[in-house]
């Protein structure tokens, strides 16, 4: 199976190319607001390193959030577009699950943590012993002083962070759980579209494709926008 899959949930956009199970191409770039410009030559330019044809794609894959709501958007809406004019199936996958994805067979929890801004952060703790993480605490947005303590409460293991939200919240996070913190290594705080290809060939073998329609964005809180409209009523 083919599979085009993207990340494009931070400021760091990743796309993968997979053919029948090995890795043909992967990119990993810097939006910095460029996204909507870059993403689409992207695409094409690894397309033609793998030697194949987005019509050569058997199915498309997209993480649905949480993350940056522009980023999300703009990446679920290219492969509702690719899927749909070549009438192939897409597969959503979390952010926060791709993070995980970094640490398979992990003897520790992960903690995956996006920095939501505003004083919060997306989160998700996984259970990494096997090739696919399987959520222990499902995504959630919340400050990263409740999450600690929900941390604290309930988790006797040491945890492993990962994500730039366990970046921006390092020194908090070593203060309230000391030695039950573990960071990992800077390159596995940047998600790969590759696992995302695994994530989509997970999903779609058990039969949870969707449509272009049914492939939609997961935000957990209110956009800007919406929360400005609703402050002006």
């Amino acid at each position: 199976m083919n599979i085009l899959a993207i990340d494009t949930s931070t400021s760091l956009a990743s796309i993968a190319i997979v053919v029948d199970g090995r890795t043909a191409a992967e990119a990993t770039f810097s939006t910095d607001r460029t996204l909507s410009a870059r993403l689409i030559p992207e695409i094409e330019h690894l397309l033609a390193f793998a030697g194949v044809t987005i019509a050569d794609m058997d199915l498309f894959a997209a993480s649905i959030g949480p993350g940056s709501f522009t980023g999300v958007r703009g990446g679920v809406a290219t492969v509702q577009g690719l899927a749909l004019a070549g009438g192939k199936a897409c597969v959503g996958f979390s952010s926060l699950t791709l993070l995980a994805m970094n640490f398979p067979l992990a003897a520790h929890p992960v903690c995956a943590l996006l920095d939501a801004r505003k004083s919060e952060v997306y989160a998700a703790l996984f259970d990494c012993s096997t090739a696919v993480p399987t959520p222990v605490m499902a995504d959630c947005v919340l400050p990263p002083e409740n999450l600690l303590d929900r941390l604290r409460e309930t988790t006797v293991n040491p945890v492993v962070f990962c994500g730039d939200g366990a970046v921006r919240y390092h020194d908090l996070i070593a203060e309230r759980l000391g030695a039950q913190a573990v960071f990992a290594p800077f390159p596995h705080n940047i998600a790969r579209a590759t696992n995302g290809a695994l994530l989509a060939l997970h999903t779609f073998r058990n039969g949870e494709e969707l449509t272009p329609a049914q492939l939609l964005p997961v935000y957990l809180r209110a956009s800007e926008a919406e929360i400005n409209r609703i402050a002006s009523m």
